[in-house]
């Protein structure tokens, strides 16, 4: 039996009536960007994620960059400044930072609920601290009081990385409403996830709002006339309209999500793999199914002879990057066992329960020949 890690040709399968009349309108109407897609699914997210505002851009790093350089200008930060956020990350919550030429400084994360400890983010706090960037990896809501608490005394920035979180919750309120600002990432294989490159930031903060949409417009304001040195980074409106149509099915989706991480939880009995600590079912919306043993690359080799699709997320951490090698020397030991030995199961609303069954199966199997 084949068990693709995530089929976007089934997912698309699913609700293609939908979409091919959405595709449609848009070609139809011979208007392409910042129409009335846009406004829609702006309008439709705003009010899903629990936020006053959400502005589209061309995909999830710019929604980071922008919604960060708008905190910059908006508050006078300086060049230097630093962003607290946790080593165990994908490169594209640091580069945000680093674009905005801010200092990202890395935390290691709590080996077993991958949460930042609030001890460990205090005594990381400076005269420059200007923010906390708060990663919601795997779909698992990483915010709880405490963060906020801090963030409030110390008069932080709470920016959340709502890339892989569409629809996760804490104490019923969405991640990308918790703080002061939020980028989510519309990727294909997002849980909401576009046809290509999309993005969106969402906030309550209305000169935020208005400043990304403003320097994704080239940093104009109105034609031909530009207030800051901006950059092209706008949402289609074909992609407007596609994730406008998937958003509606996104709770069902994340439903099915949960579905398939309880059989894998009640059915993985193999000794050798562990998974972090279960969440409720509120703060998890498994984008991303991972699960940690010391003999991984064994364990996806095994997986792919039995046609059982995986991927690593991620092989290396930010700091052992080229990209940033002046951090190669240091050492975050938790964050560097997560990247050895994570690799990331079968996991979308497409698959059916023969599949997942197999795959524990096949998962069970590897625990007994080891």
């Amino acid at each position: 039996m084949q068990v693709p890690f995530l089929s976007l040709k089934d997912i698309t399968a699913k609700y293609a009536d939908e979409l091919h009349e959405a595709v449609l309108r848009v070609t139809d109407s011979g208007w392409y960007l910042q129409g009335n897609e846009n406004k829609r699914f702006e309008e439709d997210y705003a009010k899903y994620i629990g936020t006053k505002y959400c502005v589209g851009v061309a995909n999830g790093l710019q929604a980071l960059e922008l919604m960060i350089r708008a905190c910059k200008i908006l508050n006078g930060w300086n060049d230097g400044d630093e962003i607290i956020v946790q080593a165990n990350t994908y490169i594209a919550t640091i580069l945000s930072i680093s674009q905005n030429n801010l200092k990202p400084v890395l935390l290691d994360p709590n080996p077993d609920t991958l949460e930042l400890d609030v001890e460990a983010i205090e005594k990381a706090i400076t005269p420059k601290t200007r923010g906390l960037m708060l990663v919601h990896l795997y779909g698992r809501c990483l915010y709880n009081e405490k963060i906020g608490e801090i963030c409030k005394n110390h008069n932080l920035k709470l920016f959340e990385d709502n890339a892989q979180a569409h629809g996760c919750s804490y104490s019923g309120r969405k991640t990308g409403s918790l703080g002061t600002v939020a980028a989510h990432s519309f990727y294909p294989g997002k849980n909401l996830g576009a046809f290509g490159d999309a993005g969106a930031i969402t906030t309550n903060d209305e000169k935020i709002a208005n400043l990304v949409r403003v320097l994704g417009n080239y940093g104009s304001s109105k034609k031909y006339v530009f207030d800051y040195i901006g950059e092209n980074s706008r949402l289609s409106e074909m992609d407007a309209a596609v994730l406008d149509v998937k958003l509606k099915h996104l709770d069902d989706d994340n439903n099915r999500r949960k579905q398939i991480a309880k059989m894998y939880y009640k059915g993985i009995k193999n000794p050798l793999i562990r998974w972090p600590e279960i969440k409720a079912d509120e703060s998890n919306v498994f984008h991303i199914f991972p699960v940690f043993t010391e003999r991984r690359d064994e364990l996806q080799q095994y997986l792919k002879e039995k046609e059982i699709g995986t991927i690593i997320h991620y092989p290396i951490p930010p700091h052992k990057q080229t990209a940033y090698k002046e951090w190669n020397n240091l050492s975050f030991p938790v964050t560097e066992k997560i990247h050895a030995e994570e690799l990331s199961l079968p996991m979308g609303p497409t698959l059916t329960d023969e599949q997942v069954r197999y795959v524990i199966d096949i998962l069970n199997s590897w625990g007994e020949k080891a």
